[in-house]
């Protein structure tokens, strides 16, 4: 790549370029342009881990802000099977055991969701403005003050407001940390990074629930006071880590700043002459997407979310995430309580969740495989979406079992979830992770992402209310029958995603935005061929590339052969 270091233009070289012919300067653009696209296209896997091992590094770590989201969300649901904590926050029941009420369950499930709700917003905004780097970091500051409260909670209120001021950070490390992993990397390592982030909830939820497990024996308030002041791990060293991440250089680039973006781009890459780099080809894509989606999109708000050929890509990101919700995850997500109530002992419960959660992990490695052998993200997640219907329905008939035999359906239906977390995470629950990195705009992506997400908070908070009165044996006691609600739910979402559902697998961001504005069918998007660079793009993203002086210093450069 000859010399990598973005240099000013030289007043000499200014002058031979002043009276050149400024369509020259599209062409060569559009030229690096292409070449960057057919490289990544060519890209094996191999290839984009050795000429990428920077990128994937950053975003393996940036994604661990997931794991802190996963460890608390594991500590509530999971707490309410735990005697000590419903000793302290819940109340007497006539069987002489204490509980948390159903309504104060939804209460706490859904503060956080609410508080998500709130920071989703939030870093549509904050992140566009000021980078991911800075917001996560700004975040991390916030999430350190909020821990306390949860610390030193002496009631259920507190704890109420402590999961809605934590739900705040939260909720922008959900989306942020996708975007960023979908961002830093090519296409051959796109749909593994992206998933990466679904492995750290699972690794987030193992460790809150084997520590809550550790905690069993113990009788006093450090039972459930130790697994909150755990949290306070996180914040401190990841914050300082970050600060020394590179920008992402799609962000970069639609802020203008072409030369920081080249700069962020070497440092997320090595020296690979294997696969003929070049990054100066790479921005030159980067700003002819740009180009091209400003002149598909009128403007970046979240409103142009649900205009023209956006409003598709948006309705789809949006189902995605909710189906994550509507397949039972949420059922899953108080299995310790469910299956303390469908007989088995607290020892029992957790260690079946242990079991649950370790599958959480070993699904997204499952997953990769899937992916690396050609299986593409609509597959998966559809025939997916077909065996947790299934598992769903056994959980339901499994209740139909007589009390005299409820041991072993106890026993099933612990296995049960165990095969339906598995399934899950190898489709639905990994897979989601790359398709809302993929089929959003680059333009509006974190706005699209943040949508898609806060629906499925918002389907978290309805389930979040639902599913306590359904298990609670003080409220509708509905137990296994659960299992026909959510089967029926889930078998409705498979009709949805066979029709709406696209494959984006192989595709660059250029070529995914014009299969959307041709309005292909979702079933075709896998054959359909289409050339980019026969498309108009936005002429004034052009003019500013060619005003500065980093195109400049390329033109001149390309003009007189001269090696890049």
């Amino acid at each position: 790549m000859g010399d990598d270091k973005v240099t000013s233009m030289a007043p000499d070289h200014s002058a031979e370029l002043d009276g050149s012919d400024p369509s020259k300067t599209h062409i060569t653009l559009i030229e690096n342009a292409r070449n960057a696209a057919d490289k990544e296209h060519n890209m094996t896997l191999r290839q984009g881990i050795k000429l990428y091992p920077k990128a994937i590094a950053w975003s393996l770590l940036i994604s661990t802000c997931i794991v802190m989201e996963g460890f608390q969300v594991s500590l509530v649901n999971n707490f309410y099977a735990f005697p000590q904590f419903n000793k302290k926050f819940g109340v007497l029941t006539d069987d002489g055991t204490y509980q948390i009420p159903a309504a104060w369950q939804a209460g706490l499930s859904n503060g956080a969701n609410c508080g998500s709700i709130i920071g989703l917003f939030i870093n549509g905004w904050i992140s566009e403005r000021f980078g991911y780097r800075y917001t996560i970091i700004g975040f991390l500051i916030w999430l350190c003050g909020c821990i306390t409260i949860f610390f030193t909670a002496q009631s259920v209120q507190a704890l109420l407001a402590a999961e809605i001021l934590c739900g705040v950070p939260w909720g922008i490390f959900q989306t942020i940390t996708v975007t960023y992993a979908s961002e830093v990397c090519p296409v051959a390592l796109r749909g593994y990074l992206t998933t990466y982030v679904n492995f750290c909830w699972g690794v987030g939820q193992e460790i809150g629930i084997g520590i809550i497990y550790a905690m069993l024996k113990r009788e006093d308030q450090w039972a459930y006071r130790i697994p909150y002041a755990l949290q306070w791990i996180w914040p401190l060293p990841l914050g300082l880590i970050i600060f020394f991440a590179p920008e992402s250089p799609w962000w970069l680039v639609r802020k203008g700043r072409l030369e920081d973006a080249k700069k962020s781009l070497l440092r997320l890459t090595s020296l690979n002459r294997e696969t003929d780099f070049n990054a100066d080809e790479t921005i030159a894509m980067m700003v002819h997407t740009t180009a091209l989606e400003e002149k598909m999109t009128s403007g970046a708000s979240y409103w142009d979310c649900f205009k023209g050929v956006d409003r598709r890509r948006t309705e789809i990101v949006c189902m995605v995430w909710a189906i994550q919700n509507l397949s039972g995850n949420s059922f899953s997500n108080y299995s310790t309580y469910f299956l303390k109530q469908a007989g088995l002992s607290e020892n029992q419960s957790y260690g079946f969740a242990l079991g649950q959660y370790a599958i959480n992990m070993v699904g997204v490695f499952g997953a990769w495989g899937l992916m690396s052998i050609g299986i593409g993200r609509r597959s998966l997640y559809l025939y997916g979406l077909c065996g947790l219907c299934t598992m769903l329905f056994v959980l339901g008939f499994l209740g139909l079992v007589p009390e005299s035999h409820r041991n072993q359906s106890s026993i099933a239906t612990g296995s049960i979830m165990i095969g339906w977390a598995l399934v899950y995470q190898l489709t639905v629950g990994t897979v989601a992770y790359s398709l809302v990195g993929e089929l959003s705009s680059r333009r509006l992506q974190i706005k699209t992402v943040v949508l898609g997400r806060n629906l499925y908070n918002v389907v978290g908070i309805i389930n979040g209310v639902l599913t306590p009165y359904m298990l609670n044996p003080t409220a509708w006691n509905w137990s296994n029958y659960t299992g026909f609600f959510w089967g029926g739910i889930a078998f409705l979402c498979i009709i949805y995603v066979y029709f709406r559902l696209p494959e984006p697998n192989g595709r660059t961001f250029a070529e995914l935005d014009v299969l959307f504005e041709r309005r292909i069918s979702a079933r075709k998007f896998a054959t359909t061929d289409v050339n980019v660079f026969h498309e108009t793009v936005e002429e004034k993203v052009l003019n500013e590339y060619e005003k500065s002086a980093y195109v400049r210093e390329l033109t001149y450069r390309s003009m007189h052969n001269k090696s890049i």
